[in-house]
């Protein structure tokens, strides 16, 4: 069977990550973007990538870079979309995808939280349709989240989860087609009771980021939360339910403190403050720590799956 040819839409943080993926597993890649100084710059931090995973840089020569978006997706087989995450701006990929691609072409969009339903909706073949959310960045987090939409084939999320395994990924079927899907409202169900602590002054923002990186956090990476109920024991889950729920957070739509964050400019590292105070050599320590800790990961589920 022919190695399946792969295009990417979008060249930014997500897509240029998603072609070195595949072209290191040996697949021919067209990479697109409308911004040309994006797409320029795709080669240098493709080759980055390879670098800082070790991989085989002969590979490098897998990937094309097409500045014509219907030349990049004519013949290919499976075309991800890794576009802004805006519902109109992948709507209107999506429409011309469904028009520009062969008939057979699986069309895949990397959104974090968008239904696939919203975003497929103006392709007229809906079943060749999936979503397939990767995670910050592709290339050193393992998971990608296979959603299946109401109009999805079954046959489409196999033939994509069995392609993402081939490339080394950990693909799981998400069977409905909601907000966030599976991982997204569990990140954002803990952000919302983070953001109202220390709204309502249980703690400063740093101290709840110690609690959960030297906490549970460290033990998430190798037991997940039901694993750990069943580990402890499903009846002690229920007790601390049953004092814990009825106080938890219920605020409806954002915090208010977060809004009040955004409205003030205090963005994070890219402004110095957030929800905490940030110079430009702790922010890039965090980045580097991040990095480091990511890539040592990546390089060591390679050597467990020889």
């Amino acid at each position: 069977m022919a190695t399946p040819s792969i295009a990417v839409i979008g060249a930014g943080l997500m897509g240029h990550g998603i072609a070195a993926i595949f072209a290191a597993s040996g697949h021919q890649v067209s990479l697109h973007d409308p911004d040309a100084n994006i797409l320029g710059s795709a080669k240098e931090r493709i080759a980055a990538i390879f670098d800082l995973l070790g991989w085989d840089p002969a590979a490098l020569s897998n990937v094309t870079y097409v500045a014509a978006f219907a030349r990049c997706v004519a013949q290919a087989d499976f075309v991800f979309e890794a576009g802004p995450e805006k519902l109109e701006v992948k709507r209107a990929i999506f429409k011309a995808l469904g028009e520009a691609t062969k008939p057979t072409a699986i069309l895949c969009t990397n959104t974090s939280a968008i239904p696939i339903g919203l975003i497929g909706a103006e392709v007229a073949d809906k079943s060749r349709v999936v979503g397939t959310h990767y995670w910050n960045p592709p290339h050193l987090v393992p998971l990608v989240e296979v959603v299946q939409a109401e109009s999805t084939s079954l046959a489409t999320v196999e033939k994509t989860i069995a392609l993402l395994k081939a490339a080394g990924k950990s693909p799981v079927h998400v069977r409905r087609d909601i907000p966030g899907f599976i991982g997204n409202r569990l990140q954002h169900a803990l952000k919302r009771e983070a953001i109202a602590l220390v709204a309502e002054g249980v703690c400063d923002a740093e101290t709840l980021d110690t609690v959960v990186k030297e906490g549970f956090g460290a033990r998430m990476a190798v037991c997940g939360p039901l694993e750990q109920s069943d580990l402890v024991g499903v009846n002690l889950t229920l007790d601390i339910h049953r004092t814990l729920i009825p106080d938890l957070d219920r605020t409806p739509g954002p915090h208010p403190y977060l809004v009040e964050l955004v409205a003030k400019g205090e963005l994070g590292m890219s402004k110095g403050k957030g929800f905490r105070t940030w110079t430009p050599e702790t922010a890039a320590a965090v980045r580097k720590r991040l990095s480091d800790f990511l890539a040592q990961s990546a390089r060591a589920l390679k050597e467990k799956k020889r």
